[in-house]
């Protein structure tokens, strides 16, 4: 079988692997993907979806976002500021995970809504973490009490008095 044109990807793959001392089998029971399946992978012979590609990355611990630009998925010229930005946001330790989606929801409406396209990531949000509906105009805000700015849900607050 020949190598398909999937980059350096299972070569990363590999190197990755190899850094957080997995071996190929434990790799694939980490991602739920099969150890023959995985091999391919890593040898260049199969290009895998975005979703094993994102199943993948949790279990290296590493941005899905570089393994969709080393497979191919993302162009790496075009999408690398995105790429960067969305990084540095999952990055902040000063943040929880809540409002690091929040951010995220609100950077990828915000580019959409200046033409530029948050491309196929439906594989790569979970459920519910689709972007921000922008209703009918000047796109989301976030104050004090919304959830940009607090992790509890936003509803109405009452207090005693």
């Amino acid at each position: 079988m020949a190598s398909l044109n999937v980059g350096n990807l299972g070569e990363y793959l590999r190197e990755q692997r190899r850094n957080a001392q997995l071996s190929l089998r434990q790799l694939a029971d980490a991602a739920g993907v099969s150890n023959p399946y995985l091999s391919q992978i890593e040898r260049g012979l199969r290009k895998p979806s975005a979703e094993v590609l994102q199943q993948v990355a949790k279990a290296l611990r590493i941005s899905a976002e570089t393994l969709y630009v080393r497979a191919g998925i993302l162009d790496a010229e075009r999408d690398r500021d995105e790429v960067e930005t969305r990084a540095v946001i999952l990055a902040d330790p000063t943040l929880n995970e809540r409002q690091k989606q929040v951010l995220l929801q609100i950077y990828e409406s915000f580019r959409k809504e200046n033409g530029f396209g948050i491309g196929e990531r439906a594989e790569e949000d979970g459920p519910g973490d689709g972007p921000v509906d922008q209703g009918t105009g000047g796109g989301p805000t976030a104050g004090p009490g919304d959830a940009a700015g607090s992790d509890t849900d936003a509803g109405p607050r009452r207090t005693a008095g």
